[in-house]
């Protein structure tokens, strides 16, 4: 990031943190999505970070973007607060496993993998739509599907650096029968401890550009509650259509870098 450095305090640099932000902020509240998907590749190809720096400063500017989508959510009564610690706990072991696994497991392989699975939720959030009624009743079976959801979004953080409201959300609409509302109130709650362990290691490998993330966090923090007031103003058959165009943007981001990958 030695080449980097004078771009990212440029005038411009500090406008583009504070766009992307605005951007990652109204997703959040919107999608229950911690807007990585977002902040890294912004920050890669408008203000050429380094990918592992740009992964490390939106994992710090999720944790205060998060709280405040969670409290957003929370006012409406939109959390499962049990279920989300569950979901976080899963997650944390899994992108220890994933860590493990990424020397062994071609990433173009990955990558397609995981476009099939954002394929196949795309299909489904056409054909199920949750009633805002619904909520999560805490069983020893669904605790342990909380897990294995937990654990696999760990495992893909681990392994391609996408996760959290991505799979979480549909996850729970999809598998267990949750409302939209919820599933992304208690997605946002399991990002927190997830994020704020992650952003601990990436400190160590000095992976986190502290002033890039303050002010991204910050200005996301603006334009999340209008996201989550929004999500509960929109339709649910209407939510699961943006949300699935928001799955079509990620989709598209991985199938170019697995494309890139399989012609290096």
């Amino acid at each position: 990031m030695k080449d980097d450095k004078p771009i990212t305090r440029t005038p411009r640099a500090y406008l583009g943190f504070i766009a992307i932000g605005l951007i990652a902020g109204l997703l959040s509240g919107l999608f229950g999505v911690g807007g990585g998907t977002v902040i890294v590749p912004l920050l890669v190809l408008l203000l050429r970070f380094d990918q592992r720096l740009a992964a490390g400063t939106s994992l710090a500017a999720i944790v205060p973007t998060a709280a405040v989508g969670v409290i957003s959510y929370a006012m409406s009564g939109s959390v499962a607060w049990v279920p989300a610690l569950i979901l976080a706990a899963g997650a944390v072991v899994g992108a220890q496993i994933g860590t493990r696994l990424l020397p062994k497991v071609p990433q173009h392989v990955l990558l397609w993998i995981f476009v099939g699975f954002i394929v196949v939720v795309i299909v489904t959030l056409f054909v199920i739509v949750p009633s805002r009624d619904a909520h999560l009743e805490l069983t020893w079976l669904t605790g342990a599907i909380l897990v294995v959801i937990g654990v696999f979004t760990g495992v893909l953080a681990g392994l391609i650096g996408v996760g959290g409201g991505v799979v979480v959300v549909p996850a729970l609409m999809l598998g267990m029968g949750v409302s939209d509302l919820v599933a992304k109130g208690t997605s946002l709650l399991m990002m927190i401890p997830t994020a704020v362990s992650g952003t601990i290691g990436n400190l160590r490998h000095r992976n986190v550009d502290l002033t890039a993330a303050a002010i991204i966090g910050v200005s996301a923090c603006t334009m999340t509650a209008l996201g989550a007031w929004l999500a509960r103003l929109i339709d649910p058959f209407v939510g699961n259509v943006l949300f699935a165009a928001y799955l079509v943007f990620i989709a598209v981001q991985l199938a170019v870098k697995a494309l890139r990958m399989r012609r290096a």
